[in-house]
């Protein structure tokens, strides 16, 4: 570009400086009908229901209301025993604002200062505090039905006088309860693709319920011991036009779930408040990030838990208190509410995913190591990438891009110059065995400062709305057939896209140069180098709630994907990220964007870093539908691609909500290079688990600031057990890619990668078990061992399945870990060590090539030799690590097909092979065979535990002569097998 003046230089930079200032401070910001025999109760008194089968029956942020109805501003002066309570046990009267004591007293509130200004509330509700009165129980078409009415109105602006309630046992240990206004037409959530529902049969339910009349409550029970589930009766329903709010007791303070939110698997209870509201955060504590799960799990007393879930998608807030108890807090929609009676913690999220639905069957080469960065800037430089990896002997499945491929950022494009051969690349990966994901994100954004712009980085799910027409078909057409999201004039709502440009300038002749930099060029100073960002870029937003939005996004990828052929598609910045406030042309002075209570989130108001809440779309307003942006999203991204593509979609999404796991994997977004983000790396991906998603992993190595050696490769080491292991960095860092690093830790890292890739076969079965059975891939220990009280709170260890504990090293440094293993024997999979537990702590060495991996007793695990992709390695022999219990026995299985096509369960197109060992035998059952099994053979197999030395080995009764036995560790190894998988096989050893 041509050289500039010194002023017009200086004017520039300080123009770029200012901008840059303004929009970063603007946007930094710190959740068979049954019918009941009542019993007659005086008010107050509870009312137990016999079931009966009949035939065809802050701190906050928030501005203060002064609309307190009239018959709340007299004094209730309530006698002590009401306002008597332990500071533990008290409920917020005053969560939307400050009150005085009168102002307390006003509501009918109870006004006790404590000494210190956080932690249990000053003003709180008196025991009975006057609220719904429960009316008579009718049948209802699903269950039965009340009706809640209020003598007087509530303290809230525009509450609700009457509620209608309705009861439904969904299954044996599912109640649903729906408390909605009958009156008026409020939202409700309608997932994605309707999830199929059953009802209870006549067996009995887990549960009973009982019905405090007046103030109106409930209580849930856990029938088989008495034990309270829920308790509602301790504190009042409100349920007003933007505000509804329900507080129960919880069975233990062992509370998992409420996600997303930087924070440790069990939560902290001690007066802290979780907001709901999907935002462009990157993860640390006490912030709302980028997905919204109102569901959690309580693990009980006897290996016994439960769940509940809200569905609800409005902005949240849930408060947690020591009592223990929590408050639901919503600024919309309608209580919906699912309580899953377990009894044991897998059954609960079992039947938590017959509400959301089964997780989708990955594609078996998604399971492989993946590698991105933003800042591959050519389609040399990511040919590079993909090839120093295998010549480094470097296992890589799938190479991916950023947005630097893209034609002047804009999506459904490819930059002609430096991407100009993208598909002729693509295919070579192809013809490698290799695939190909790009990003979706923002299409192109405005030209301004075209002085110094050089580089362009859209950062948003928006489609540009500033390329003339014409030019940009996507955008034309989206036009045409009313795809975006609208203001409430009806007009375009029209955001602003991040885009970044770099300015070097050697400050001894102000030459002004415009180009794509990873750090300041060798040889310039510090101070010569600067780098400038600015946020312009009008963008418009899909509407994915829209059907002929999904088609068009459809026709989008549809003629993309005819000239690139991408395997995957990854969706960011689909919260969605705004990097103005509201629009451009600001938001409406609404109630939508101004609620009478808004939760505490980032940027202290809902629209902050998103759209206009009085934006509308097809569904409703984007006040009620935000947190649901990226499911609706992932929903027709999956659905694109199965039909363009025919075969199994992957889609890897950053925002979340409730049954994003159906369509779509998630990773856990801008994770920082520094140990601590290691170590919270695991709570992160084991909660996301627990909401249904198994395909979840962060960026290994991190990716905000430069990495080390070390923790790069103990990130690898951990990163080799996330169920997606993706590579990703930032433009600006040290490259992180592990050909990098020195031949030691490259060594480490390969044997992290290698077994993985040996354990794929394993992987691959848990994800059936998962989309079949809605069992967990990576699993918190307390799921398996729910009667251990060591494994209540462990979050730096996990399991994959039942079979394999994961124990990472987390600290910088260590070469030594304490991990706990639960009662039984623990193998050692590297060399079959046995560890005999009594559910203890154990000291064990972790050098730098080591990560430790246990596998437990009475289990078999189906490998295959590695190879440099999935492609290569599922044609490699299989072999079996077989794990004896005490007495002699173990179990696998193996899930197989051809790892890409749909539906094949469902078709029965796949193999499933049962392994059994006992009596000094393993042997093979194969149920199911489609011919995916036919060429590939058992290579060998080792068998941990085998008490002495074998006198021979058969092998289909043929005696072997290639095995081995180690007397100190009791292993079996046998090698040169080729015993066809897809028939049966015996391998017997004779002591």
């Amino acid at each position: 570009m041509a050289l500039l003046s010194n002023s017009v230089v200086a004017a520039l930079v300080l123009i770029a400086f200012a901008l840059s200032n303004c929009f970063y401070m603007n946007n930094l910001s710190d959740r068979e009908t049954k019918l009941v025999r009542c019993v007659h109760a005086e008010p107050n008194e509870s009312i137990a229901y016999e079931r009966l089968v009949i035939a065809n029956p802050t701190e906050t942020h928030n501005k203060p209301s002064e609309n307190h109805p009239e018959s709340f501003k007299e004094t209730t002066n309530y006698g002590d025993d009401k306002c008597t309570m332990a500071p533990q046990s008290r409920f917020d009267c005053a969560r939307d604002r400050v009150l005085s004591k009168r102002q307390c007293e006003e509501r009918g509130c109870c006004y006790a200062p404590l000494p210190k200004s956080v932690g249990p509330p000053w003003c709180f509700y008196p025991s009975l505090y006057p609220g719904y009165k429960l009316g008579p129980f009718t049948p209802s078409k699903r269950g039965l039905a009340v009706t809640l009415t209020r003598a007087k109105p509530s303290y809230l602006p525009r509450d609700v006088s009457t509620l209608r309630l309705e009861i439904i046992e969904e299954t044996t240990g599912c109640l649903h309860l729906i408390l909605k206004d009958p009156s008026s037409q409020r939202y409700e959530v309608k997932l994605p693709a309707d999830v199929p529902q059953s009802r209870a049969d006549n067996s009995d339910v887990l549960y009973t319920t009982e019905y405090q009349s007046d103030p109106f409550g409930f209580i849930v029970r856990r029938k088989s011991n008495g034990h309270t589930i829920i308790n509602t009766t301790v504190g009042p329903l409100l349920f007003a036009d933007q505000y509804l709010q329900l507080s129960t007791t919880l069975a233990s303070s062992l509370v998992s779930g409420l996600g997303e939110h930087y924070t440790f698997l069990l939560l902290d209870l001690n007066w802290t408040s979780l907001t709901l509201w999907n935002r462009d955060m990157a993860p640390h504590a006490h912030a709302n990030l980028y997905g919204s799960h109102p569901f959690y799990i309580v693990q009980e007393a006897d290996g016994l838990a439960h769940g509940v879930f809200l569905l609800n998608s409005n902005a949240i807030e849930v408060t947690l208190q020591p009592t223990p108890a929590l408050t639901w807090v919503s600024t919309g929609g309608i209580l919906d509410l699912y309580f899953f009676l377990g009894p044991d913690p897998q059954s609960v999220i079992r039947q938590y995913l017959q509400v959301i639905g089964h997780p989708m069957m990955p594609p078996y080469w998604s399971l492989g190591f993946h590698l991105c960065r933003w800042g591959y800037t050519t389609t040399n430089t990511t040919r590079k990438v993909a090839q120093r990896m295998h010549n480094a002997n470097l296992p890589l499945d799938v190479q991916w891009n950023d947005l630097d491929y893209a034609d002047k950022r804009r999506i459904f494009t490819f930059d002609p110059w430096r991407f100009g051969d993208l598909p002729e690349m693509v295919e070579e990966f192809h013809r490698r065995g290799m695939k190909y994901i790009l990003i979706l994100m923002a299409a192109k954004a405005s030209q301004l400062l075209t002085a110094v712009l050089c580089w362009f980085l859209p950062q948003d799910p928006g489609i540009s709305s500033t390329s003339p027409t014409g030019t940009y078909p996507p955008f034309d057409d989206g036009l045409k057939r009313d795809v975006f999201i609208k203001n409430v004039t009806g007009q375009i709502l029209i955001g602003k896209v991040r885009l970044l440009f770099y300015m070097l300038f050697r400050l001894s002749d102000m030459h002004s140069m415009c180009f794509t930099v990873d750090r300041c060029p060798v040889g310039w100073q510090a101070h010569s180098c600067m780098v400038f960002q600015v946020w312009p870029g009008p963008t418009a937003f899909p509407d994915f709630t829209n059907p002929e939005t999904r088609q068009w996004w459809e026709d989008c990828i549809r003629d993309f994907h005819s000239k690139v052929p991408v395997d995957g598609l990854w969706i960011d910045m689909n919260e969605p990220a705004n990097f103005v406030q509201g629009s451009m042309e600001g938001c409406p002075h609404t109630d939508l964007e101004d609620p009478p209570y808004t939760p505490r989130v980032g940027g202290g108001e809902l629209n902050s870093g998103t759209l206009c809440m009085s934006a509308q779309q097809r569904q409703s307003t984007h006040y009620n539908l935000h947190n649901m942006y990226g499911l609706t999203e992932a929903y027709a991204t999956n659905r694109a691609l199965t039909k363009v593509r025919g075969k199994r979609p992957f889609v890897l999404s950053r925002s979340s909500y409730s049954g994003i796991g159906r369509f779509s994997g998630v990773w856990t977004g801008d994770v920082r290079s520094d140990w601590e983000q290691l170590r919270f790396s695991i709570p992160a991906v084991l909660q996301f688990s627990l909401f249904g998603v198994p395909l979840v992993g962060a960026d290994i190595c991190g990716f905000e600031g430069n990495t080390t050696e070390e923790l790069c490769g103990r990130w690898m080491q951990l990163g080799a057990f996330y169920p997606f292991m993706r590579n990703h960095n930032d433009n600006f860092n040290a490259p992180q890619e592990p050909y990098v690093f020195g031949q030691e830790a490259q060594a480490a890292m390969r044997s992290a990668l290698n077994l993985r890739y040996s354990l794929l076969p394993f992987l691959y079965t848990l994800f059936h078990h998962a989309h079949t059975s809605a069992d967990t891939v990576a699993r918190p220990l307390f799921m398996e061992f729910p009667t251990d009280p060591n494994c209540q709170t462990i979050d730096r260890q996990f399991l994959w399945g039942s079979s394999l504990l994961i124990s990472p090293v987390l600290e910088q440094g260590s070469v030594k870990l304490t991990a706990y293993l639960p009662f039984g024997i623990w193998y050692n999979l590297h060399n079959g060590q046995p560890f005999y537990s009594k559910g203890q702590y154990l000291l064990l060495s972790a050098p730098l090539d080591t990560i430790n991996v246990h596998v437990r007793e009475g289990h078999i695990i189906p490998q295959q030799d590695p190879a440099l992709t999935t492609t290569a390695s599922r044609r490699n022999p299989f072999f079996l690590t077989v794990a004896l219990s005490a007495g002699g026995r173990a179990w696998g299985d193996l899930f197989w097909d051809d790892g890409d096509s749909l539906d094949t369960y469902k078709t029965q197109d796949y193999c499933y092979v049962i392994f059994t060992a006992g009596q000094s035998q393993v042997v093979s059952d194969p149920l199911m065979l489609n011919g995916a099994l036919d060429e590939l053979v058992l290579g060998g197999l080792q068998v941990f535990g085998v008490p002495s030395p074998p006198r021979y080995v058969l092998a289909n009764g043929e005696k072997v002569s290639d095995f081995m036995y180690h007397s100190d560790t009791k292993v079996l190894t046998v090698t040169k097998l080729t015993l066809p998988m897809a028939k049966v096989f015996t391998v017997q050893w004779a002591l």
